[in-house]
């Protein structure tokens, strides 16, 4: 007969081990604080504090945008063979390379690319740190989005935000201290892009509706005073502190309470976040508002401000429709004209509030495009998914402004210099916000698992 060291012992050694860890894990998290989003202390010191993440959805044209080709003038309509021979696209009926329907500019001292529709964007070109050697591994909308937003591309990992919330928890308890503007219509992927996945699940995103009330319910039924709220809220949390003490192991219903203290909290704090009617007519006119071409980028980019100034961790931002397949110079031309000067006016706005130099804005897509296409009409040029090359820039944070890291090759068909997979870009936007990947775990499922998936390489070259 086994006595009880050896039945333990004997748990190391067979599946037993994996639920006897996850047992000891979900006791825990049961016995952890329930001030889950208190603000923490990093890793180790970095400026940025604070975290703007612009998604491009649909996948941005590098070439077309801050990666110029002049090979492909040379290219265009021609079709590209194994064998070198190159011929009409007209002729062939297949693929054909196409050349920007954009010239590009140099910008700033740095003497950045920029194609010259950027015409907001090149005043703060200073500013930003241009990346060009990153590369995922699909070239399918959702699992792409998946991949940049929470470093798997199947869906069901924490996103970003929840990562870093998780690790620097909040520095304002009436807010969420992971917030989402996303469009009218949730990105590919949906809602996972922003979930919290296996962390608790105080640390997921919360959308802010686009239209009418940023958040449904915010305001209480018409009759019911404060006081009976929080009334209210006692009284459940009460029987709901009861009924956890008889299920410890059920850390979903701590993040139940907390979420209910939030929202109470949120309906004085939230209406003063989102109002912009204290903002000067030159700053709203800065950001484009009251263009019908920029006013709804520029909304959410003044509302980033704000939620920055506020506290808030990590605030996301939406931008779709980038996915163009044809009618290449209309789509993208229309694409940049609605984000140019919101995203400029952002950057401007931080650094004159003192805030650029602890708050980390990112800007990307999923993935690339192509420097060919397939004949469309003969006109109606446009590019294809791309995974090898894609264009991200950085900017304030402690990220390396003024330079431009890594490089395509002649057609921007693959990246050819400082060549990363994303999760070593995941990696590096971590560490300037003082995170480490390999120290920034969760146990679940029977290991530890982090945001990088099984670990990365920082890029040295884009941190100043």
């Amino acid at each position: 007969m086994n006595n009880r060291r050896d039945f333990l012992y004997g748990l190391g050694t067979s599946l037993g081990s994996i639920a006897f860890s996850s047992m000891l894990a979900d006791t825990s998290r049961a016995d952890e604080k329930p001030d889950r989003l208190a603000p923490r202390k990093g890793h180790f010191p970095a400026k940025a504090k604070n975290c703007i993440f612009l998604m491009m959805e649909g996948g941005p044209s590098h070439v077309d945008t801050f990666d110029p080709k002049p090979a492909l003038k040379k290219l265009h309509l021609k079709e590209f063979t194994r064998n070198g021979k190159q011929k009409s696209a007209m002729e062939s009926g297949k693929r054909y390379y196409v050349q920007s329907p954009f010239r590009f500019k140099k910008c700033g001292e740095s003497g950045a690319d920029m194609a010259e529709n950027w015409e907001n964007l090149s005043s703060v070109a200073d500013e930003l740190c241009f990346y060009r050697g990153c590369q995922v591994d699909s070239v399918n909308h959702p699992t792409a989005m998946y991949q940049m937003n929470c470093g798997n591309r199947f869906g069901g990992d924490p996103g970003i935000g929840a990562w870093v919330t998780y690790g620097l928890g909040t520095e304002n308890r009436d807010l969420p201290g992971f917030i989402v503007l996303p469009e009218v219509s949730f990105p590919q992927g949906g809602a996972p892009n922003w979930g919290n996945g296996y962390l608790p699940a105080s640390y997921q995103g919360t959308p802010l509706r686009s239209k009418g009330s940023p958040i449904l319910d915010l305001a209480p039924p018409e009759g019911i005073t404060p006081e009976r709220q929080r009334i209210n809220l006692d009284l459940l949390a009460k029987f709901n502190r009861q009924h956890s003490q008889r299920h410890p192991q059920h850390g979903e219903l701590t993040a139940r309470l907390e979420s209910y203290e939030l929202a109470y909290r949120m309906q004085t704090e939230v209406p003063g976040a989102i109002d912009i009617s204290d903002e000067t007519e030159n700053t709203l006119a800065s950001y484009g508002i009251g263009n019908p071409a920029t006013d709804s980028f520029g909304r959410k980019c003044l509302l980033a401000r704000k939620m920055v100034e506020k506290g808030v961790r990590f605030v996301q931002l939406f931008n779709g429709s980038w996915d163009s397949h044809d009618y290449l110079e209309r789509a993208h031309g229309n694409l940049v004209r609605g984000v140019d000067q919101p995203i400029a006016a952002l950057v401007g706005d931080l650094k004159e509030r003192g805030l650029l130099e602890s708050t980390l804005i990112v800007w990307c897509g999923e993935f690339g495009r192509t420097p060919d296409n397939g004949v469309r009409g003969g006109i109606a040029y446009g590019r294809d998914h791309n995974p090898n090359a894609m264009t991200i820039w950085m900017a304030g944070g402690g990220c390396n402004a003024g330079h431009t890291v890594g490089a395509t090759d002649e057609t921007g068909m693959t990246a050819v210099d400082q060549v990363h997979p994303v999760r070593d870009f995941h990696v590096t936007l971590l560490k300037l916000l003082g995170l480490d990947d390999n120290k920034l775990t969760y146990y679940h499922a029977g290991r530890f698992k982090q945001l990088s998936q099984f670990g990365g390489k920082v890029i040295d070259q884009l941190i100043a």
